[in-house]
């Protein structure tokens, strides 16, 4: 796509966010029409999907700061009448040529110091030189996955379906008819811009015979249309690591949208999703299971067998032991990828019987009997005590 293709598209307008809109007001509303119009939910639908593809261009440009203030720079000098592409009609400017142009309020800037001599000298001066044009990278892709509290704590490796813009496959992201290749441009020799002399300023602009990307394909590639960029289901796998937490991004490098042309793509950020678990809770790298227990088990002590994430282990009860102490196995909670695991924390809790057989409550009587002739009184030194 060439500069001035670029300019003249409302990616605003795309994801229906006003142009003073923040970064996460426009991350919302392209996930919302995103999802609205995703090729998977509507299959078939070409309107869906041409909708898709410009939601997730627009998304691509003001979905990064920095390419989004370069396409703000160029649709405001655009709209001023001072930027001006070849062939776009209109006087020339000073220096002959008509293909750049300013006016010279713009070296002034307004009163807030924006738009004056020093973004004009930042956005188009100084990149000639032999220096080539900087890539634009693919825009980054967001999904999300949800997990079981024991797989998002051994961590897992899962399968993960995308549609979204992908290197093209005949061309392999060449942009080019297979058996062919891009050619240097002439114009600029693969620097993506071209120099030109006003007054005492050497001034450069992207080039317009190859938009800026310093290579100019003469024999597109049919099925990508010489972007190297195809919309299509494809299947990565995701290494979860272990232990995890709900809400956590695992990022992907390189597994985004793909760059026009072979550009570097963006990247993929997961958020992940965690299932509670029916037995085990977590406390940051500790494992909490509660486990029920009798009156007798803890005042006589004794061993209890309590689970695991990757089987059972013996803990002993101390006799004695008050209903809802915790008792602490090292080394047997979440683990870690460096360094020593969590603990599993284990906390007693007493069930009282609701239904006693004669035999049972015999001895419970019994017993209750021996605990008072013996002294023993629960409530002794309670607030409560009258």
């Amino acid at each position: 796509m060439t500069q001035r293709e670029w300019a003249e598209k409302d990616y605003y307008a795309d994801l229906g966010v006003a142009k003073s809109a923040g970064q996460d007001e426009i991350k919302r509303a392209y996930r919302t029409l995103a999802r609205d119009n995703h090729p998977d939910a509507h299959p078939g639908d070409k309107a869906k999907e041409e909708r898709f593809k410009r939601i997730s261009e627009a998304y691509s440009v003001l979905g990064e700061p920095e390419k989004r203030a370069e396409y703000d720079e160029l649709r405001a000098a655009m709209a001023s009448g001072g930027f001006r592409f070849p062939g776009a009609g209109g006087p020339a400017g000073a220096g002959g040529g008509g293909g750049f142009d300013f006016n010279i309020s713009d070296l002034f800037g307004d009163a807030g110091g924006s738009g004056g001599l020093g973004d004009i000298l930042g956005g188009f001066m100084g990149r000639g030189g032999g220096r080539a044009a900087r890539p634009r990278r693919g825009a980054d892709v967001e999904t999300e996955i949800t997990l079981d509290f024991r797989e998002a704590a051994k961590g897992v490796t899962i399968p993960l379906q995308l549609t979204n813009p992908s290197p093209c496959t005949t061309c392999h992201g060449s942009g080019a008819r297979a058996g062919t290749s891009p050619v240097t441009c002439g114009s600029c020799h693969g620097t993506g811009f071209v120099e030109e002399q006003r007054g005492a300023f050497a001034m450069s602009h992207p080039c317009p015979d190859c938009g800026g990307q310093g290579t100019r394909i003469d024999d597109p590639c049919p099925d990508c249309a010489g972007t190297g960029v195809t919309t299509r289901r494809r299947t990565i796998t995701v290494r979860v690591p272990a232990g995890v937490v709900d809400g956590q991004k695992v990022r992907l490098a390189g597994q985004g949208e793909a760059g026009l042309r072979g550009r570097p793509a963006g990247d993929l950020f997961v958020t992940v999703h965690v299932r509670p678990d029916e037995i085990f809770t977590r406390s940051g790298d500790d494992l909490e299971v509660t486990v029920p227990v009798s009156f007798a088990e803890l005042a006589l002590g004794g061993t209890l067998t309590v689970p695991t994430l990757d089987g059972r282990v013996r803990v002993r009860v101390p006799a004695g032991t008050s209903d809802g102490r915790t008792l602490r196995v090292r080394g047997r909670g979440i683990p870690k990828r460096s360094g020593t695991p969590g603990d599993l924390l284990v906390t007693v809790s007493v069930r009282v019987p609701t239904d006693l057989d004669d035999a049972a409550a015999s001895a419970l009587r019994s017993y209750a009997e021996a605990e008072r002739a013996g002294g023993f009184d629960p409530r002794a030194g309670w607030a409560g005590e009258a």
